[in-house]
């Protein structure tokens, strides 16, 4: 064998050596580059919702590096407020072969989780997480989801101090809830305990439909009622406006665990900031998509708890902040 044949033959196997590294490497890269297909099931509907939900949600997409058309496209699903849609609209978004499934509350996370044992799905924001079933625990969720829970359950006692520090007077309140879903169910029960445990009559404003909202408002009205504690869920956070407005009509001062419910006009509102939380999700989602496994992602619960009072609202009912309680404002809305 010559030289140069020597040469050429460890050169030709120096070329097939960078060929084989580099091969597997391009497999590894390829999922990189892959479009992602994000299913979004939203509870409520698209003009009422997407401002404070999939808005944010897109915000913290596009702070991660991600460009809708370009690594990532969403599809969107609303269920206008009626749940009964919610099961058909999950079952859509999996024969989409989506990659991942955003959700949020107890109705489209329960719908979603009943779709698919194996797509991830991650729920931005729910009530009680682990009590409902939806996940094993917090630390290790197992199955196919985990996300954030809001921990609205931890806040009655607070909700009802609040409200009697604002309304000093206080001695009859009302517990609004929607007696559809269960979480809420439990709260209401929560904040009609603390607010007995505090001196206060407590009667139950229990909402089915939003077609006796009206009539549940009125009835507060007729009670002659201090002030209402509202437990929100999607049925109250996609009528918050309308809620407000004949709550405010009524001369009702109210408070609720959603800062959503005092932008749209409510009196307080006592809880974490719902919207960053789904900005906080597209985190989660980013993770799987780079190999986490959901079960293996721990569900987060907020640390942070904000005091919102609507000024325009309290001027209206004739209510000064106090000042004991200005120091606790976190957000005030004129």
């Amino acid at each position: 064998m010559t030289l140069h044949w020597k040469v050429a033959r460890a050169a030709l196997a120096a070329v097939l050596a960078v060929v084989l590294l580099a091969a597997p490497l391009a497999a590894v890269e390829q999922p990189a580059s892959k479009v992602w297909r994000i299913g979004y099931l939203g509870d409520g509907s698209r003009a009422s919702r997407a401002s404070i939900s999939l808005d944010p949600f897109r915000d913290g997409l596009r702070e991660l590096g991600y460009v809708e058309g370009q690594n990532v496209v969403i599809e969107a699903r609303w269920s206008d407020g009626r749940n009964e849609r919610l099961a058909s609209l999950a079952a859509d978004l999996v024969r989409q072969k989506v990659d991942v499934i955003v959700t949020h509350g107890l109705p489209a996370a329960r719908a979603a989780k009943n779709a698919t044992p194996t797509i991830p799905i991650v729920v931005a924001v729910i009530a009680d997480i682990v009590g409902t079933g939806i996940v094993e625990s917090l630390a290790r969720p197992g199955g196919n989801i985990t996300g954030m829970t809001d921990q609205v359950l931890d806040l009655s006692e607070k909700e009802v101090d609040l409200v009697k520090q604002m309304v000093p007077s206080l001695k009859r309140v009302g517990v609004m809830w929607n007696r559809t879903n269960a979480t809420a169910s439990k709260s209401a029960a929560l904040s009609s305990a603390a607010a007995r445990a505090s001196g206060l009559q407590v009667t139950a404003l229990d909402v089915e439909s939003v077609d006796t909202l009206d009539t549940v408002v009125e009835s507060a009205a007729k009670a002659r009622l201090g002030a209402v504690i509202i437990v929100h869920d999607p049925l109250i956070v996609e009528n918050r406006v309308r809620i407000a407005q004949a709550l405010l009509s009524r001369r009702l001062p109210a408070i609720c665990g959603s800062s959503w419910l005092a932008q749209a006009g409510l009196l307080m509102a006592y809880g974490p900031d719902q919207t960053q939380m789904f900005k906080r999700a597209a985190v989660f989602v980013d993770k799987i998509r780079k190999g986490a496994k959901p079960a293996d992602l721990p569900v987060e619960q907020p640390t942070k708890f904000e005091l919102v009072i609507n000024m325009k609202t309290a001027k209206a009912l004739g209510l000064a902040i106090p000042p004991v309680l200005r120091l606790q404002v976190g957000q005030i809305i004129d």
